[in-house]
């Protein structure tokens, strides 16, 4: 049961706590509120900064209350995984806060990599910080960071956040819920016009399908405990390149993926998105949405229809339509009035994010006849 909160009795102090506790519920809803919730955090706290960070197995994830202080969160993981600071924290398993002085002794503080080699050199190291196991398996921990001239944090203030906690846990788990409820419901969107959707978590694994895409299992993709896969074996091998950043999708070469034709099967293109705003990367397992886009256009399509197909820029797109409509690169660079060294060039780079090899197969893929999987054979070379 949670413990009451008591404006009356607290006086300021149980006003600012419970003006806390509305922005947390805000903030569950509206995850771009998150950083300034950190931020009040850090002030009770009277901190040097404040995260929240997701902790599993493989990674951790987190959102901090400014800039400069992501750069201390994001040295402290980097620098120091596993360290154990985190290890005995998430250990304890305790349903309150704890400060470093309840986890680690001094002597173990002087010879912890963590603490000698970068937060006790800063001046900090005096933390206050509190671990919410999640249904997903996740861990998720708050944690205020203090320079070290500010002491302690003492134990009133620790019986005023352990009243707070329970509240912090239904936010945290709330948040997480709505996020990826939002991402199902950008699934469910897409199958109401006409397009398959796959959920993927950081990893690739598919959280969640709609039906058209379902129907695509197993003759165009295989649901693989490791990862969604593909069966065309060129297309998968681009999947697993743009899902190898684990959730930087952004920095991938390819992210619209051709997928050859298969007897009755049309040309496809997967299209693999990024779910990106304020605290995805903490609230949600959902990392991307693959959206597939069948090709069964027969005429030549537009500059502006490829643009749309691939991550082309414009100059891209319309050196893409033009030879997809059989102009030679020579006779495409005279009808855009540039250099034909300039046009081969941007035809390299319409190939390499399409993820393509053959001239050809660009014209087939466009024009809905499908293409051949594989790189050029002997003979046969790039543009």
């Amino acid at each position: 049961m949670d413990a009451p909160f008591c404006g009356p009795c607290l006086g300021a102090t149980g006003a600012m706590d419970e003006q806390f506790l509305d922005s947390l519920y805000e903030a569950a809803v509206v995850p771009e509120l998150w950083p300034q919730v950190l931020r009040r955090f850090q002030e009770i706290a009277r901190g040097a900064g404040a995260v929240l960070v997701a902790v599993t197995p493989n990674s951790n994830r987190w959102i901090s209350s400014s800039p400069e202080f992501d750069q201390v969160v994001s040295t402290h993981f980097n620098r120091f995984p596993g360290n154990e600071r985190t290890r005995r924290l998430l250990e304890r398993r305790h349903a309150g806060f704890l400060r470093d002085i309840d986890i680690l002794s001094d002597a173990e503080m002087a010879s912890e990599p963590v603490y000698r080699d970068f937060l006790l050199p800063q001046g900090l190291g005096i933390g206050v910080a509190t671990s919410i196991a999640s249904p997903t398996g996740e861990a998720f921990i708050l944690h205020a960071e203090r320079e070290r001239e500010e002491g302690h944090v003492d134990d009133r203030l620790i019986a005023r956040f352990d009243r707070m906690r329970p509240h912090l846990a239904r936010a945290m788990l709330l948040s997480s819920r709505l996020e990826f409820e939002r991402a199902q419901g950008a699934a469910r969107a897409l199958e109401a016009i006409g397009l398959p959707a796959a959920i993927l978590d950081r990893e690739g694994r598919a959280l969640a399908l709609n039906p058209r895409f379902e129907a695509l299992i197993p003759t165009v993709a295989v649901d693989r405990p490791s990862r969604l896969g593909l069966i065309d074996t060129a297309a998968d091998g681009l999947l697993a390149a743009a899902l190898q950043a684990r959730g930087q999708i952004a920095s991938a070469t390819v992210r619209s993926i051709p997928v050859a034709r298969r007897e009755s099967q049309p040309p496809l293109i997967l299209h693999l998105t990024p779910i990106r705003g304020a605290a995805h990367d903490i609230f949600s397992r959902a990392a991307s949405i693959l959206v597939v886009t069948p090709v069964v256009v027969k005429d030549v399509p537009t500059a502006d229809v490829v643009q749309g197909l691939f991550d082309l820029t414009p100059a891209e797109a319309r050196l893409a339509a033009l030879i997809a409509a059989g102009h030679r690169p020579r006779e495409a660079a005279a009808a855009l009035g540039v250099m034909e060294e300039t046009a081969r060039s941007t035809l390299k780079r319409v190939m390499a994010k399409t993820g393509l090899h053959r001239q050809a197969d660009l014209i087939g893929l466009l024009r809905g006849a499908g293409v051949t999987s594989g790189p050029p054979g002997p003979g046969e070379r790039m543009p």
